[in-house]
């Protein structure tokens, strides 16, 4: 899967350096899936919550980060949407960010 806006990631790792490793981690595993249906990440990342409009929510360090991502399965792209902690999450809209 190519990721869009890997910066995004790599700004918030700077501020919350406690999750790094599993923000690479998860970088590097998403690169090189090839994901055509939500089933299938599932099996990657069974605690991902999928939304409206080929949104998920991968939970991140433990559920103390919430990663959002919007994917196109047909071109294997991943946007990153939002990155933050459990209480800015519970103040976006993570169906429509």
């Amino acid at each position: 899967m190519r990721i869009i806006a890997k910066k995004a990631l790599r700004d918030f790792w700077i501020k919350h350096n406690d999750c790094e490793s599993q923000l690479k981690l998860w970088y590097h595993e998403v690169h090189l899936a090839k994901w055509k249906a939500p089933n299938q990440i599932k099996r990657e990342f069974p605690t991902a919550s999928f939304l409206q409009d080929n949104r998920v929510v991968f939970n991140i360090k433990g559920n103390d980060y919430r990663l959002v991502v919007k994917i196109n399965y047909d071109y294997s792209l991943v946007w990153i949407r939002f990155i933050g902690t459990h209480k800015q999450y519970d103040k976006i809209n993570a169906k429509t960010i």
